[in-house]
């Protein structure tokens, strides 16, 4: 299950860099175009579990496992890149996984967020939806630029 997740973050600076609404809708677009069975696999995987709740958990450690083992070096995670991976989950990963959908996308979303908190220091994120997101760009301020 989840092999490979960690593909995922590819790209994640350039993604991260000179966000505006447009350049975020078109990230999105390929970020869910790329990684859309990722995210099948992590609601499924809930959908077919006798507990869902405990098959969240699982889907959630796995993927906390495979991000950490992708990023830490010598068994820490640096600072600056600790804050790109908590922004990348809460601008692409969350609003992607509550795209698909399915039923299961806010509770998968949820225990990934509290394994998330639990596993990495400053951690403690929130997500929000893509709609929430993109009505959060602003393309002017004041009409000026």
């Amino acid at each position: 299950m989840l092999d490979h997740v960690e593909m995922m973050f590819d790209k994640m600076t350039e993604k991260l860099q000179n966000l505006k609404k447009a350049s975020y809708q078109k990230n999105m677009e390929a970020f869910r175009q790329q990684n859309g069975h990722f995210l099948e696999e992590m609601t499924a995987y809930t959908r077919q579990g006798a507990d869902r709740e405990a098959a969240a958990g699982e889907v959630a450690a796995r993927f906390v496992d495979a991000v950490e083992g992708a990023f830490a070096k010598k068994g820490k995670i640096k600072p600056r890149t600790q804050a790109d991976l908590n922004l990348f989950m809460v601008y692409y990963v969350f609003p992607a996984l509550l795209l698909t959908g399915s039923g299961e996308a806010p509770l998968v979303a949820e225990r990934l967020r509290e394994t998330w908190a639990a596993r990495f220091r400053n951690g403690n994120i929130r997500y929000e939806t893509y709609d929430e997101i993109c009505g959060a760009f602003q393309e002017k301020i004041m009409g000026i630029f």
